[in-house]
């Protein structure tokens, strides 16, 4: 119920205006839960609400002006922390959609600094990001490890004044993925945004939404990613996107992730296997809870699949397991996070 409210209101603002107090509660605890609150208030501004609703939307336009406001100034002072390196700097994600000001952005809760720079400067990249007071999140030699030799980023960082989360990324899929994005190709038609710092192409960064989506994890918060592409395709279109999934591998989940915009905020109908994407992406009750325990676990275990081989996983899983780093709920994150 809260999920299909919150893909509703997001879709046609003025589906709201019938709802009653029940409806209300599930629309904005449901949009809390999927970091959509900010979104959400975004798309109602203007329209005639109930009294004690609109606080609640003022407080959460004011947070998302706020998450704006500090992920632009990290970027910020990650761009002069880089800037001596030369090496180029693509901003990701909503830090890239904030700073573009695209559609996307607005309203949108931002968490991390996601960063993209090329795989032979990440040792450039790291030293000047440690010297301007980034640390380590995870001082653990297995997960340092695993994060250097498989992941598509450096292990996580965290500045240790501002408290804020930076992941320099090299590629935009795992290593151990079965796609092969072609990051030179992403760093190289990226877009200056004339401060030293650059945004994927259009079709590029609706390319990663989609790989972000589809092919990296178990769909959980895949409703609000689900709504950047959405927005990415209304100001951008579809023209040459095919060919430029292609390129990266990921044909099959851009398609996939085309057809869901059009099912969940759109008046598509449903096809086959999609059913299940979409039941995953609304699994939310009346009151913001998660719903679905088996669909929830069944996209838990295609995450690990799709990130690793199988023996490979099963070694992984052994070790965190056993070192109290990991478990099997549904809701529990991927390898190695």
């Amino acid at each position: 119920m809260g999920g299909a409210l919150v893909a509703r209101a997001l879709a046609a603002p003025d589906s709201a205006s019938t709802l009653d107090a029940t409806g209300w509660t599930a629309l904005l605890t449901a949009a809390r839960a999927e970091q959509l609150l900010g979104t959400l208030a975004w798309r109602l501004d203007g329209l005639d609400l109930p009294d004690p609703v609109r606080p609640i939307l003022a407080d959460a336009r004011g947070h998302a002006l706020q998450q704006r406001r500090a992920a632009l100034w990290e970027a910020e002072m990650a761009r002069r922390a880089l800037a001596p390196t030369g090496a180029p700097v693509v901003l990701l994600k909503g830090t890239a959609y904030a700073a573009a000001g695209l559609m996307a952005g607005q309203g949108r809760s931002i968490g991390d600094l996601d960063l993209l720079v090329p795989r032979r400067r990440l040792a450039d990249v790291e030293a000047a990001l440690l010297a301007h007071g980034w640390e380590w999140v995870k001082p653990d030699a297995y997960d340092d490890a695993y994060y250097r030799r498989w992941m598509h980023e450096l292990p996580p960082l965290i500045h240790r004044e501002r408290d804020r989360m930076a992941d320099v990324h090299h590629t935009i899929l795992p290593l151990t993925a079965r796609p092969t994005p072609d990051a030179a190709a992403l760093i190289a038609d990226a877009v200056p945004l004339g401060n030293g710092v650059g945004i994927l192409a259009p079709n590029d960064m609706i390319v990663h939404a989609a790989a972000h989506l589809l092919a990296d994890g178990d769909l959980a918060g895949g409703l609000r990613n689900l709504w950047d592409i959405r927005c990415l395709l209304a100001e951008f279109g579809e023209v040459g996107l095919a060919d430029r999934a292609r390129l990266h591998g990921l044909e099959p989940a851009v398609a996939r992730a085309v057809r869901l915009v059009g099912a969940v905020f759109g008046e598509e109908r449903v096809r086959g296997a999609d059913r299940a994407y979409v039941d995953r992406l609304l699994a939310r009750d009346g009151w913001g809870r998660q719903t679905r325990t088996a669909t929830r676990l069944a996209f838990y275990i295609r995450s690990h699949w799709l990130r690793m081989p199988p023996t490979m996983l099963a070694r992984h899983l052994w070790i965190k397991a056993r070192r109290g780093h990991g478990g099997s709920r549904p809701d529990a994150p991927a390898p190695p996070r």
